[in-house]
């Protein structure tokens, strides 16, 4: 499940992947003095009986102090991929494989890694509205940041992507997913208002949070937020 999906008619497709980049930089000084910068990609490839989708995430936020010093406030890498195998061309009903890896430098993990499979269906309001549900089991594996232990969880998957075509140059989607397991339970949802500026180029609101239900002491006695939430406006190049 991805939170950006333009979801187009599969008979219409040549089979070609498509891609757009998404970017937004932030540059304060003066009193305060930071930077921040936003960067993703996503691969989309829609044939008559496959759904396929890639997305690479970046994020990061660093600002100087009044001692001089460098201190970075945010910096996480998401990547994910996913493929829906249809039971027919015609259906809404689909099995799918999902695999996703993040890399936060400020929570509890130096990196949480999730393969699930299961089954899919769409459920379609109207021309412009439609919802996606996924539920299906997988297997999380996780390494600490402060012990260095890693561990692996089996868990169950469940998601459900939201879109609304508001019109021809508006959208809104709306991405939850959570990953249920005995250790810990991470869940994500991701909101996005897209208007159009011409053919190719895009103007993105978005909102991001994401959730782990256990957090442990660092090193240095910093006990990370459970909740972590990102707000970007961006540019967006599709091509």
């Amino acid at each position: 499940m991805f939170d950006d999906i333009q979801d187009m008619d599969p008979a219409a497709q040549d089979g070609k992947w498509r891609a757009s980049a998404e970017v937004g930089v932030l540059i304060r000084s003066g009193n305060t003095d930071s930077r921040s910068w936003k960067g993703k990609l996503d691969l989309e490839r829609d044939t008559l009986n496959w759904r396929q989708r890639a997305v690479m995430d970046y994020y990061r936020q660093e600002r100087k102090t009044h001692e001089g010093t460098s201190v970075v406030d945010a910096d996480r890498l998401f990547l994910s991929a996913q493929g829906n195998r249809k039971f027919a061309s015609s259906s809404h009903s689909s099995v799918f494989i999902y695999g996703s890896y993040e890399d936060d430098a400020l929570n509890s993990f130096e990196y949480q890694s999730t393969i699930a499979a299961g089954y899919g269906t769409r459920y379609v309001f109207n021309d412009n509205m439609y919802t996606d549900f996924e539920v299906g089991p997988g297997y999380s594996f996780d390494k600490r940041r402060d012990t260095g232990e890693t561990d692996g969880d089996m868990i169950v998957r469940m998601a459900a992507n939201y879109q609304w075509t508001i019109s021809e140059t508006a959208r809104f989607t709306q991405l939850i997913s959570t990953e249920i397991g005995d250790d810990n339970t991470r869940s994500r949802a991701v909101g996005a208002l897209t208007a159009n500026i011409n053919s190719r180029l895009a103007m993105r609101l978005s909102l991001t949070l994401t959730h782990n239900s256990t957090v442990y002491e660092q090193a240095d006695g910093r006990i990370p937020d459970k909740l972590d939430t990102e707000t970007a406006v961006t540019l967006v190049y599709t091509f």
